[in-house]
């Protein structure tokens, strides 16, 4: 390969590098929230529904009541995704459908 064959190569590579960065920086404004974002999950605010048998209406009260967007039960043998979404309720329950643990994500 010759001297500008190589040098093309470089150039462009460099190029291409310099367009997938970044220079902007973030406004001071910024800042986190102080309190909790609007539809944000609150999984304390059903915590009491520990030990009761989950239906699809106690769901519904409960995605309210903690301020989910979305809710599911999750069964022992549930399949579930490694996808994190802070404003989904989940209510993990036993063989029985009795829930064990609440919690948001």
């Amino acid at each position: 390969m010759n001297f500008k064959t190589r040098l093309c190569l470089v150039l462009g590579a460099t190029l291409l590098a310099a367009g997938c960065s970044s220079t902007a920086e973030k406004p001071s404004s910024a800042a986190a929230p102080s309190g909790p974002a609007p539809d944000s999950c609150t999984s304390s605010a059903v915590e009491r529904l520990k030990g009761q048998t989950a239906t699809p209406e106690l769901l519904e009260q409960a995605r309210q009541q903690a301020g989910a967007s979305t809710a599911r039960i999750l069964t022992p043998n549930s399949v579930v995704t490694l996808e994190y979404n802070g404003q989904r309720l989940n209510l993990n329950v036993d063989d029985q459908r009795v829930i064990t643990r609440v919690s948001c994500g």
